[in-house]
């Protein structure tokens, strides 16, 4: 009960925020957060994951995004890491948007799509900067975006700058889904909540725990309040430090529908990584 007071305590906050700083009107006419209506959206799962349901470690490939983030990574570690998706069937891949072309053609053909992440991993570059970046990114092959909250706005209660910031990069993604990463790390739990909120209120598909490059990564605790704020409607992607099934299953347990790893073959092969994502 408590928790659920927390919440609705931070939504009231911040709709009386709007109350008294109402956002300005997209140009299209639109309300800002509504998503672009530029065709039918990719088809991605939201809800929850039974756990029950994994009969064994390979089980866990279609809800990992296979990740290779690594400012060092070459064309040839990319090529890698797309044919290691789609020989597990992993869900995607997710890498940064200079590599998304590479990544689409290995994937061609395969169940797993390119993943780019957008405005990382700071998350404070310009809406415009991200939207483009979004765009681009998309015209190379990505079938989803991953976009950086702007924290320091969060934390400043900026929530007309965060909100339409999510907005403007759901926008320019459509109709494909937009994952919106917190850096939960960095977050007060009502900070996170809020985060949540705008984030579904901004017409995102999933939130997100952290880049993997701050100072923490997912934590079950993190995991089972996002999904608590956001229900079924909204995905909750756990990524930073999962580099084993164990890990794996227990951010599934946690609420988690889809993992952010580097670690994925390991994962899904039952071993042990020693891998930061």
């Amino acid at each position: 009960m408590a928790e659920a007071q927390d919440i609705q305590r931070v939504v009231e906050e911040i709709a009386e925020y709007f109350r008294q700083n109402p956002p300005g009107s997209r140009a299209d006419g639109a309300p800002p957060g509504a998503p672009a209506s530029t065709g039918a959206p990719r088809t991605v799962s939201t809800a929850p994951v039974d756990a029950s349901r994994l009969a064994g470690h390979a089980d866990l490939a279609p809800y990992i995004d296979h990740t290779l983030l690594k400012p060092e990574a070459t064309r040839e570690d990319v090529t890698r890491v797309a044919r290691e998706a789609a020989r597990h069937g992993f869900a995607t891949v997710c890498v940064n948007s200079s590599h998304v072309a590479t990544v689409a053609a290995v994937l061609e053909g395969s169940a797993s799509v390119p993943i780019a992440v957008v405005g990382f991993p700071l998350g404070a570059a310009l809406t415009s900067a991200k939207a483009y970046e979004a765009r681009e990114a998309i015209r190379a092959g990505a079938r989803e975006i991953d976009m950086v909250l702007n924290v320091g706005a969060l934390k400043g209660r900026d929530y007309g700058l965060v909100l339409q910031d999510i907005a403007g990069v759901v926008e320019a993604s459509g109709p494909l889904p937009v994952k919106v990463i917190l850096e939960t790390s960095l977050l007060t739990r009502d900070e996170k909540i809020a985060a949540c909120v705008l984030a579904r209120n901004a017409g995102a598909a999933f939130v997100k725990t952290s880049t993997g490059f701050s100072s923490g990564g997912a934590t079950e605790e993190d995991v089972a309040l996002m999904r608590q704020v956001v229900g079924d409607g909204v995905g909750v992607k756990a990524s930073g430090g999962i580099r084993s099934a164990e890990d794996a299953l227990r951010m599934i347990r946690a609420g988690a529908n889809r993992l952010g790893a580097s670690a994925s073959v390991a994962i899904v092969s039952g071993q042990q990584s020693a891998a930061k994502y």
